[in-house]
């Protein structure tokens, strides 16, 4: 009969960590595994030490480089799994003996471990079991003695060894973090929490529960002294109390059509990061939970220029602002009601920034297929701001030079007639027979996206949570396989 294969947890380092049932799977072993670099010490052996006997059979499984630098064939990664089926079918052959091995892993065998490789090709051939270990994660909060998360905050792992901007993209857009692997990647991941605006939040944890332990603020660290066995941690931010400066700033953030969903990384990370979020009440309630002791400041959506005061008046005292527009704010949202109060003198120190989010134009073309394949104008069908002669005679201009027309805001409950004089003056220029998508409430729980024609077109059926995208000359329709219509303008003119 074929042996029993266990990969045993060891825990961060200290061999008190280590679980009783590591200890009965180490005592139950014919053969002891574990992993070692070219110079032959194993830490995960140096942490089970006591509990190894003279009679254990050692495997060491020593790795033919640390460095991803080699001249085999398949390169480094080649190098690794060459070396990875060699070791396992040294386990198989004891396996096959009717011999029990325990491979032993620092923190736990599944997370970041070498004996998931293991794992991975000997599983499926012989009877296993997984005794799981104290995670680096878990022994660097313990000694922080800080909360990792709590209550609907996220918490994120992310190897180090990511590029900087993916780094900065998911250090922003989360709560909580561990950055693992550090080492000659810390000053790629100083970066790149830097750039996230959480620099000031990180801690650092070297060697947890081992020899030449450290923690300290990570801004402080030296990143030439910084080892493989490190962690980045951005600990709960829950019942933290937010810096006090001297200055904050106001970030326009644009979250898209819908919500969560369509929200950037970029985005996201400015709303965990905000001190404040200011908003119209429908795009605030649109914002998901996104940390305790943020507060948030609704308002009517017709108070555009107070709410832009408010932030930047906030700012002024040090807090980090977040004005939440929905699609994106610099198309006829609030980046320009923000900006036209920030020209004010009083204002002039506060930093603003604009950050893009989907726009209603774009979410409804992909819903629809393509129709802005070509070129395109937008323009608003609200007269509350300019006269309804200006949008008249950009419409007709727009018309006349066939581009596919974006109308935004075509309709309210207090403007009724726009859709239907919009209409009519385009048949005056477009073919009855033109495409006309009609998108409402795209990404969100009502959404309908129907192809009408120009002449068909029904004022009665449009909103203020509709978007038109009327055709030019050369948009097409089409029908799918599965019989979806499917709206599209060539590239090519003509």
């Amino acid at each position: 009969m074929s042996g029993k294969l266990y990969g045993v947890g060891l825990g961060p380092g200290d061999p008190n960590l280590m679980t009783v049932a590591a200890v009965k799977a180490i005592a139950a072993a014919d053969v002891i595994a574990y992993h070692s670099a070219r110079h032959g010490r194993s830490i995960a052996r140096s942490i089970a030490a006591e509990h190894l006997r003279e009679d254990h059979i050692e495997e060491r499984l020593m790795y033919p480089l640390t460095v991803e630098t080699t001249d085999h064939p398949g390169g480094y990664r080649g190098a690794l799994d060459d070396f990875y089926e060699e070791a396992s079918e040294r386990l198989a052959a004891h396996l096959d003996a009717g011999r029990t091995v325990a491979v032993l892993a620092e923190g736990d065998p599944l997370f970041y471990g070498s004996y998931q490789h293991m794992h991975k090709r000997l599983a499926h051939r012989y009877d296993t079991e997984v005794i799981p270990g104290v995670t680096s994660v878990s022994a660097a909060a313990a000694r922080l003695g800080e909360p990792l998360c709590e209550a609907e905050e996220v918490l994120t792992i992310i190897p180090g060894t990511l590029p900087e901007d993916e780094l900065t993209a998911r250090l922003a857009g989360t709560d909580s973090a561990v950055v693992m692997k550090l080492g000659r990647t810390f000053p790629t991941v100083r970066r790149a929490l830097e750039r996230a605006g959480r620099l000031e939040d990180a801690r650092y944890v070297e060697r947890a529960f081992m020899a030449g332990e450290r923690t300290e603020r990570l801004d402080e660290v030296d990143a030439s002294s910084v080892p493989y066995f490190s962690v980045a941690v951005l600990p709960s931010r829950i019942d933290r109390t937010p810096p006090v400066r001297e200055r904050g700033e106001v970030v326009v953030v644009g979250t898209g059509p819908a919500g969560a969903p369509w929200l950037t990384p970029e985005s996201r990370g400015a709303l965990v990061n905000a001190d404040d979020l200011v908003g119209y009440t429908t795009y605030l309630d649109r914002v998901p939970v996104l940390r305790a002791g943020q507060q948030r400041h609704g308002s009517d959506n017709k108070v555009e220029s107070e709410r832009a005061e408010f932030a930047l008046d906030l700012a002024r005292r040090g807090r980090r602002v977040a004005v939440v527009s929905g699609g994106d704010p610099g198309v006829f949202a609030m980046a320009t009601a923000v900006l036209e109060v920030a020209a004010e003198e009083r204002y002039a120190d506060v930093p603003v920034r604009v950050l893009p989010g989907v726009t209603a134009a774009n979410a409804a073309a992909a819903a629809a297929g393509a129709p802005l394949g070509h070129d395109y104008a937008t323009i608003s069908l609200s007269d509350r701001l300019k006269p309804w002669e200006v949008i008249a005679r950009r419409l007709r201009a727009a018309a006349e030079a066939d581009l596919v027309l974006a109308l935004y805001n075509p309709g309210s409950k207090s403007r009724t007639h726009q859709v239907a004089a919009a209409r009519e003056l385009l048949l005056e220029v477009r073919s009855p027979e033109t495409p006309v998508v009609v998108a409402r409430d795209v990404g969100g729980p009502e959404q309908s996206v129907r192809v009408v024609t120009l002449k068909t077109l029904e004022p009665s059926e449009v909103d203020m949570r509709t978007l038109l995208l009327i055709g030019s000359s050369q948009t097409r329709v089409t029908e799918r396989g599965d019989g979806r219509a499917v709206t599209w303008t060539p590239r090519r003119y003509g």
